[in-house]
C-alpha cells in the first residue's frame, strides 16, 4: 500500500486527515449540516492539518489547547478577519468535540476556548433621496418595473428581510389595512406595516397577477417565480435586481439588507422610539437594534447644535 512507501511524517498527517474526513462525513450525515457548512469545515480543518504538519505535531492524541491557540495566532498573523477566525474556531470546536467523544483525545481542548472579539459592524444606510432614485430607476429601465418597484417599497417601507419578502403569501397581506404578517428568524411572527405607495402597487400587482392566471389569495406566494415550476421568487433574484438598479444610479455596495437598515435609520432620525423599531424589525434583543444609533451620530450632533441653548449655535446663545 502507498502508506508504506511514504515517510512517517506524512503518515501522521494522513492519520489526522482521516479523522477530519470522518468528522466531515459525520456532520453531513448524522448531524445533517448543510453542504455549505460541511465545505467550510473541510476548508478550515485542512488549514489546521497544514498547521499541525508545520508545527511537528506527531499524533492526533497530542492536540491540546496550546495547539489550538497557536493555530488561531497564526491565522491572525496572516491577516484573517476576526469573523473568519471566529468561524474557523467554530470548526475546530466541532472537530475536537468529535475527537473527544470518540476517545481520541482526553477531554475536549476546544471547550471554553475563545477567539477574537467580533468586529462591531455598523449597519449601512443610504439617504432617502438615493432610495427614491432607485425606485424611479426601476420605472425607467426595468423590464419588470412593477415587481421591482414593489419589492423596493416593501424592503424599505416595511423593513423586511429578503427571505421574509420572498416568503410572503397572500394570506399574510392585508392591503386595505396596510399590514403584513411576517415570519422572521426562529419562526417568530410579527406585524409589519407599509405605506400608501406600496398599497397601490400591491393592488396593481394582485390584479395583474390574476389576469395572468396566478392565484392571488390563500397560501399562494405574493411574488410568483420567474420560471414555471419554481415555488416562489428567489432571494438571489431580488439581490441581483437591487445591485443592478443601485449601480445604474451610481450607488455601490447596496444590498436588500441596506433597504432594511435604511428603514430603521430613517425612522430613528425622525424620532421613532427604539423599542418600536425593535418590534418592527423583529429583533430579539434591543442591543441588536441599538446598532442603528451609531449610524445617526451626525444627525444627533446636528440636532444638538441646532436646538440646545448652550450649544453656541441655536436657542439662547448667551
Amino acid at each position: 500500500m502507498l502508506q508504506f512507501k511514504i515517510s512517517d511524517k506524512i503518515l501522521i498527517i494522513m492519520n489526522i486527515s482521516s479523522y477530519i474526513d470522518e468528522f466531515i462525513l459525520y456532520t453531513g450525515s448524522a448531524k445533517g449540516r448543510s453542504k455549505n457548512t460541511t465545505v467550510n469545515y473541510a476548508v478550515d480543518l485542512a488549514q489546521f492539518a497544514d498547521y499541525l504538519e508545520s508545527a511537528g505535531i506527531s499524533s492526533a492524541k497530542e492536540l491540546d489547547r496550546a495547539c489550538l491557540r497557536g493555530f488561531l495566532r497564526e491565522l491572525s498573523g496572516y491577516g484573517f478577519s476576526r469573523s473568519s477566525i471566529a468561524r474557523k474556531l467554530s470548526s475546530l470546536r466541532g472537530f475536537t468535540k468529535y475527537l473527544s467523544s470518540a476517545g481520541v483525545v482526553e477531554g475536549d481542548p476546544g471547550t471554553g476556548l475563545r477567539g477574537p472579539k467580533a468586529e462591531q459592524s455598523v449597519p449601512r444606510a443610504i439617504a432617502y433621496e438615493d432610495i427614491m432614485k432607485m425606485m424611479d430607476e426601476t420605472e425607467k429601465t426595468s423590464k419588470k418595473s412593477a415587481r421591482d418597484r414593489l419589492i423596493l417599497e416593501l424592503l424599505y417601507g416595511a423593513g423586511l428581510r429578503v427571505n421574509e419578502l420572498v416568503s410572503l403569501r397572500w394570506d399574510d397581506v392585508d392591503i386595505e389595512e396596510r399590514e403584513l404578517r411576517v415570519t422572521g428568524k426562529g419562526s417568530k411572527e410579527r406585524r409589519a406595516y407599509f405605506g400608501k405607495p406600496a398599497r397601490d402597487l400591491l393592488r396593481q400587482w394582485r390584479d395583474n397577477a390574476a389576469s395572468k392566471g396566478h392565484a392571488t389569495e390563500g397560501d399562494f406566494p405574493v411574488f410568483y417565480p420567474e420560471k414555471a415550476g419554481a415555488p416562489r421568487l428567489t432571494e438571489r433574484t431580488v439581490h441581483r435586481m437591487i445591485v443592478a438598479v443601485s449601480r445604474r444610479v451610481a450607488l455601490y455596495g447596496v444590498t436588500p439588507h441596506t433597504m432594511r437598515h435604511s428603514f430603521a435609520t430613517h425612522m430613528l432620525e425622525r424620532g421613532a422610539p427604539l423599542r418600536v423599531i425593535q418590534e418592527l424589525l423583529g429583533h430579539e434583543s434591543l442591543a441588536t437594534t441599538q446598532k442603528y444609533l451609531k449610524v445617526t451620530v451626525e444627525q444627533m450632533k446636528k440636532s444638538y447644535l441646532e436646538t440646545h441653548p448652550r450649544s453656541g449655535f441655536g436657542g439662547d446663545r448667551k
